[in-house]
């Protein structure tokens, strides 16, 4: 077949450009094109877990007070759940496929294992997630109120049951059990031996009740933050102010639950994976461990490379001992003497302050707005507002810190002591194939993220208009009602 190429593009040029795009290795592209996808991905799925219990509660709120308040809220939030849930069904399926043309050394060891809830996730959580949705969107007149509340129930059990399914997956890689390794021919495979213990491993309630209540604070965050904008608009809003009042609450029960929460859980990690604890708090040398509350770089290479000795700290002595292990004289390993090579550590070591220094924000500010509300003086905070506002993406950002931290940590493993990452990726791919990819996947994911904000900006503007209007959804005049209890 002829192919024609332009006189002034010279084979040295073509051959410089091919060593451009395959500088990353496979497993570095890899890694680098499911991490970029799952960050995206993962704010549209924590949407769907955080806001259907919000979508509950005003379902049932619209249908035993009869209230239009919470008609409006239902009306509001089941539109940025449909758009979400859209828009996780769009960025999750390729990753489905990524496992066979990326990571097909993976597949082929713990296929017997993953296969099953990656399955149960998609035909039992999804479908009964999708069904009911449509319910919900469409069939407020069309069916009886308890059937519409049991709808929005159904969707809130199929948006749970799915991170079920997933968590399912991502603890057993993070401490296996349940399997045994058996050689076909020479490729290890893991076969499952005990399903119960495999799907209830030593990290799965951990990780499940830790990202269950991480998905409901960031939507708990954008909640209030949407709310708040509405209010400082149009501070005679029953429905905004009744939103407001919820999240403020809740911001605080579930910031305070997840900072508790998060030390049981840092000792488990520090008990079952001390190599990705010692990472969080870049602690090289065995002996007594020191928590950084506050690290500033004193040279550039200090963000890749975090260590004592090239960082300006503010540290509780000994505390990263005793959250380990409940004992402040314990000694934690360091970096150094473990037997393999560490994980990324600046990313690890950054990623845990962010997550930690925004959720400690989250119950600052869960005690702020709580403080008002109990003082009559919620709506009127100017500053409490602008904060909220300001803050509506950052639960998100403190979810995908936390994600690194539990992803990023494990490395170099991609199942905890069984299976490397550089084994696990496809040996047929080459890094030019997957750089190529990357590049596809980063340009597509924002346009997709894109699109998301676009339609989110007009579901708000749209909402605006009916209180400049003076509109319900009804088409009727947007009255205050006379009692604000909720």
């Amino acid at each position: 077949m002829f192919v024609w190429v332009p006189p002034a593009v010279s084979a040295e040029s073509i051959a410089e450009v091919a060593s451009i795009v395959a500088f990353l290795s496979p497993e570095l592209a890899s890694r680098l094109q499911f991490g970029w996808t799952i960050s995206i991905h993962i704010v549209f799925a924590a949407l769907s877990v955080g806001l259907a219990p919000f979508l509950v509660y005003v379902t049932v709120q619209e249908i035993r007070t009869g209230k239009n308040r919470y008609a409006r809220l239902r009306s509001f939030w089941t539109k940025v759940f449909a758009v979400g849930f859209i828009m996780g069904t769009v960025t999750g399926i390729p990753m489905g496929f990524m496992f066979g043309t990326n990571f097909g050394g993976f597949s082929t060891t713990a296929g017997e294992v993953v296969g099953g809830p990656l399955s149960f996730e998609a035909q039992m959580a999804f479908f009964l997630e999708a069904v009911f949705l449509g319910v919900l969107l469409f069939g407020r007149e069309r069916v009886s109120d308890r059937f519409y509340a049991l709808s929005a129930v159904l969707v809130a059990v199929g948006a749970w049951l799915s991170a079920f399914w997933i968590l399912v997956v991502n603890s057993w890689m993070q401490t296996p059990r349940g399997y045994e390794i058996v050689m076909e021919g020479s490729v290890p495979v893991a076969e499952l031996t005990d399903p119960l213990a495999a799907f209830f491993n030593p990290r799965f309630p951990w990780m499940y009740v830790h990202m269950q209540n991480a998905a409901v604070l960031s939507v708990t965050v954008l909640v209030a933050g949407i709310a708040a904008y509405f209010v400082w608009k149009h501070r005679d809003s029953d429905v905004w102010r009744t939103a407001l009042r919820i999240a403020v609450v809740v911001l605080l029960l579930t910031a305070a639950f997840q900072a508790v929460h998060g030390d049981m859980y840092g000792r488990h990690v520090a008990e079952t994976q001390p190599q990705k604890f010692a990472a969080m708090e870049a602690h090289y040398e065995t002996g007594s461990a020191d928590l950084h509350i506050v690290a500033i770089p004193t040279e550039l290479e200090s963000f890749t490379d975090p260590r004592a000795d090239n960082l300006y700290t503010i540290s509780v002595p000994h505390l990263a001992s005793f959250l380990a292990t409940g004992d402040f004289s314990a000694e934690v390993t360091g970096l150094n003497d473990f037997e393999y090579e560490s994980p990324p550590v600046a990313w690890v070591f950054w990623s845990f302050r962010i997550m930690v220094g925004l959720g400690l924000w989250f119950v600052a500010l869960g005690a702020w707005g709580t403080y008002r509300l109990w003082k009559g003086q919620l709506e009127d905070d100017e500053r409490l507002l602008k904060a909220l506002m300001i803050s509506s993406p950052l639960g998100f950002v403190a979810l995908i810190t936390g994600w690194y931290v539990a992803e990023i940590g494990r490395q170099p493993w991609l199942i905890q002591d069984v299976l490397k990452t550089a084994d696990g990726v496809s040996p047929p791919v080459t890094g030019t194939e997957v750089t190529l990819t990357l590049v596809a996947f980063v340009v597509g994911y924002l346009l997709l993220f894109g699109v998301f904000l676009y339609v989110l900006k007009r579901i708000v503007d749209e909402e605006a208009n009916r209180h400049e209007a003076g509109i319900d959804e009804h088409g009727g005049p947007n009255r205050p009602e006379v009692t604000t209890d909720d």
